[in-house]
């Protein structure tokens, strides 16, 4: 990235909230990173604009207001599990990415669960007061063991998984409801697995929850679900407050009901000072262990989550994709590398559509809203193309002037195109349609909505044959890791769409001269070329004359009569020229009238 005055500006992140150093060592070497605790919303939501990358942990609320204010932001990491704190939605309109570090804490989330279990049958932190108090309580003190004791957990996932391996070292009988967790890994770790929570609760003496929060799980352990588990049972949560009622879990320890709790998350953290709120009832509860938020609180999980996410966002700023993005979809990293020259590639195919087909100066070729996007070859076995799709969409509407500033990826590309009535039908073959050179062809058809969309597959050579008039065809290739452009409708060619590149193509009666016309006239203008190259008709269609995005003026003498030599069956032909800088109306002007060029189009990539 480059200022004004042609030096590098690093990309910026910001850090309110202490993450291990360890993780910021890996930003500090190609990023700008600026930690500032201690913000209030106002004061991030006022300095959020000068940031690419937003790293929080679980006090900073990013609220849908931060993220519409940080209008350079392309990712919000959270060094934990959960995005509790992060408004995804708003997020994913906007086309940033938010990820979490779902792996790094998992081991000390499950640790501390088996602790706090320990903790309660023993009743470890009543006794540590005790005797810090000269008091020595030996009788009022006296535990249960675990051995032989039945623990149920619902959520029967990572963290779930190594809780009940720990579980079942310690002797004790693990019982498991998750309608998605698989019967033969379970069978595997001597869990049973139970249908629903109903069955669940009346078979445990400890129940532990490692299930995330969501519509379905909040508030799950109310007064009736309580109220099945056996006398005497105890209850923990390390995974979200909220998942247990707080009231209910407080009449049921007041009760007698439950013999003890285990709460490490809090429905509101931390938990209001007022003595009469429930959490903090629950919190001087003498049968309630209460510890504040501790489950990743180990140095090797702030270890592991703070270099997680460092990696993620180095990944994102440097255009590739993360590995625990919760609103984009999971890409595998060999896919991904096969997929990215084609990025670029796609990318470039609906720029030129946009900028070579369609033209708010003309309605002989309106912009078609429908479109195929045609995989053949290796590329067809990918089983994700969402990053294709992206890019189609990005180069589609980057030409707008209105998308100017928008963040387009595979976050947020599907509702754009939605928003923006662009339909596209992805469709794949293994077999490329004829013999090729290269193992993989993108195909790009824009078309009117008329054509059925029941078709599961049309090759492009089928489409050609309709006529050119009802469908614009652009096909691409990577060789050597660039891209080619090799037909424009019924045009073969083969060129680099280069990133800055200025293209001018023109549309004209193939004759001796042409070039050295088309070639004074932008030397007399002062248009420097870079290269050229000279597109034949080679594909079917219907030899009409297809109008491009450029001033299309047939009255003028010189595409007049060549429009009439192709009418006779003349050849046609499109000059692509390399150019440096713009070019004017003027000159497209003189090109179609003294040139003798039917249609001009300039293509910026």
């Amino acid at each position: 990235m480059n200022g004004t005055n042609g030096t590098e500006v690093r990309p910026k992140v910001l850090v309110p909230e202490k993450l291990s150093p360890d993780g910021l060592a890996l930003l500090r070497k190609t990023l700008d990173v600026d930690e500032k605790k201690g913000l209030t919303p106002e004061q991030l939501i006022e300095i959020i604009p000068e940031y690419d990358a937003l790293l929080v942990r679980s006090e900073t609320k990013v609220t849908e207001a931060l993220l519409q204010a940080g209008k350079k932001l392309k990712v919000v990491a959270r060094a934990g599990v959960g995005v509790d704190n992060v408004s995804v939605p708003a997020a994913t309109k906007l086309g940033i990415v938010v990820v979490n570090s779902p792996q790094g804490n998992i081991q000390a989330a499950a640790e501390h669960t088996i602790a706090l279990l320990m903790s309660m049958a023993r009743n470890i932190p009543d006794g540590c007061a005790s005797t810090k108090a000269g008091k020595w309580e030996r009788s009022r003190l006296v535990g249960v063991e675990v051995k032989g004791k039945t623990l149920g957990i619902i959520g029967l996932g990572k963290v779930g998984l190594i809780v009940a391996r720990m579980a079942r070292g310690l002797g004790m009988n693990v019982t498991a409801s998750d309608p998605y967790a698989s019967p033969q890994v379970a069978a595997a770790n001597n869990v049973t697995l139970v249908p629903t929570l109903q069955e669940l609760l009346p078979l445990v003496d400890f129940l532990t929850i490692h299930t995330p929060m969501l519509a379905s799980t909040k508030g799950m352990m109310s007064t009736n679900e309580i109220n099945l588990m056996k006398p005497g049972a105890r209850i923990l949560n390390v995974a979200r407050g909220g998942i247990i009622d707080e009231i209910a879990l407080l009449d049921a320890l007041n009760s007698g009901h439950l013999a003890g709790a285990a709460i490490d998350v809090f429905s509101s953290e931390p938990p209001t000072k007022d003595a009469e709120s429930t959490a903090a009832k629950l919190v001087a509860h003498p049968r309630c262990v209460a510890t504040p938020h501790l489950g990743a609180s180990t140095v090797e999980a702030q270890e592991n989550v703070s270099i997680d996410v460092c990696e993620q966002v180095l990944d994102i700023l440097s255009g590739a994709l993360p590995r625990s993005a919760v609103n984009a979809p999971i890409i595998l990293p060999a896919e991904y590398k096969t997929l990215q020259p084609f990025v670029k590639l796609v990318e470039k195919i609906g720029s030129i559509y946009m900028q070579h087909f369609t033209s708010s100066s003309t309605t002989t070729s309106p912009f078609r809203n429908h479109f195929d996007l045609i995989y053949e070859g290796d590329l067809a076995s990918m089983s994700s193309t969402k990053p294709l799709f992206a890019a189609l969409i990005k180069g589609l509407l980057s030409p707008i002037s209105d998308s100017a500033g928008l963040n387009i990826n595979i976050v947020n590309a599907e509702a754009l195109a939605k928003e923006r009535g662009i339909f596209v039908n992805e469709q794949k073959s293994r077999d490329p349609s004829g013999p090729s050179p290269y193992s993989s062809l993108v195909t790009l058809v824009a078309r009117p909505p008329s054509r059925p969309n029941s078709v599961t597959r049309i090759a492009a050579e089928d489409l050609a044959s309709k006529g050119s008039k009802s469908q614009h065809i652009i096909s691409g290739y990577i060789s050597d890791n660039r891209p080619f452009i090799s037909r424009l409708d019924r045009f073969s060619t083969s060129f680099v769409p280069a990133d800055g590149a200025t293209l001018l193509i023109c549309h004209n009666y193939d004759a001796p001269g042409k070039i050295g016309v088309v070639g004074s006239i932008l030397g007399r203008e002062g248009v420097n070329i870079n290269y050229m190259s000279v597109a034949p008709a080679s594909f079917p269609g219907d030899n009409k004359f297809l109008p491009g995005s450029g001033v299309h003026t047939p009255s003028l003498s010189g595409g007049e009569a060549d429009g009439q030599k192709m009418r006779e069956g003349q050849k046609e032909a499109l000059m692509i020229l390399n150019v440096d800088g713009g070019v004017g109306q003027d000159v497209v002007r003189e090109l179609i009238g003294a040139g003798g060029v039917l249609s001009v189009s300039v293509v910026s990539l």
